[in-house]
C-alpha cells in the first residue's frame, strides 16, 4: 500500500449532520477498498478562500492522511466529482522515504 494525502473544502453552509455523513462515506470508501489512516483525521475549520469558488468565499477545509491502493484514489476522486459538497480537492501520493 502507499501513503497518500488528501485534502478537500466543503462548502461552509453545509448542516452539520451533511458535512459528517459526507466525511463519513469518505472514511468508509478507504477501508471498503483495504486503506488505513495513518494519523488522526484533522480539520482546519472554515478559512477564507484565495478567491472565490461557485460565490464562496470561505469554506471548510480538511487534510487526511492515508494508505491505499491506486483502486482506492480512484475511487475517492470519482465519489468527490459527482458530489455537489465539495469546493476543491486534491490527492496527493506521498513520496517514499
Amino acid at each position: 500500500m502507499r501513503d497518500y494525502e488528501i485534502m478537500f473544502i466543503l462548502k461552509p453552509d453545509l448542516e452539520e449532520e451533511t458535512v459528517t455523513e459526507t466525511k463519513e462515506r469518505l472514511q468508509k470508501i478507504i477501508a471498503d477498498f483495504g486503506g488505513e489512516f495513518v494519523e488522526e483525521v484533522s480539520g482546519w475549520g472554515k478559512k477564507r478562500l484565495a478567491y472565490s469558488i461557485e460565490d464562496y468565499t470561505e469554506g471548510v477545509y480538511y487534510l487526511w492522511n492515508f494508505k491505499g491502493i491506486p483502486a482506492t484514489v480512484q475511487e475517492l476522486d470519482r465519489v468527490i466529482k459527482i458530489s455537489d459538497r465539495f469546493l476543491r480537492h486534491m490527492i496527493v501520493r506521498q513520496d517514499e522515504d
